[in-house]
């Protein structure tokens, strides 16, 4: 894994290409390495998820760590993740190395 791989929720975007990442300066990847955020960093994303038959096929995406900058709801996240136009897909249908 060349870049941290981090666990998102994406029921929780915040517009069309972002979603939440971490209240933290800290978050623990997908093989419980704890990275620090950084305005800039190229990191991929995933969501739990499952295919029409039933089979693991978790959503993923490529992006970058940006500042929150949306109040509301939204408010206590400091970090969220741009993500890139390739957008989110369902990890079989990958075409970017994540």
């Amino acid at each position: 894994m060349d870049k941290p791989y981090f666990s998102v929720d994406f029921n929780e975007m915040i517009d069309v290409d972002t979603v939440l990442l971490s209240a933290g300066d800290w978050k623990v990847d997908a093989g419980g390495v704890i990275v620090q955020l950084r305005e800039g960093m190229l990191v991929s994303v995933y969501m739990d998820d499952m295919s029409e038959n039933g089979k693991i096929d978790n959503l993923v995406a490529n992006g970058v760590v940006t500042k929150n900058a949306v109040g509301g709801w939204a408010a206590i996240v400091k970090w969220c993740c741009r993500i890139d136009s390739d957008g989110i897909r369902p990890e079989s249908k990958k075409t970017r190395s994540i």
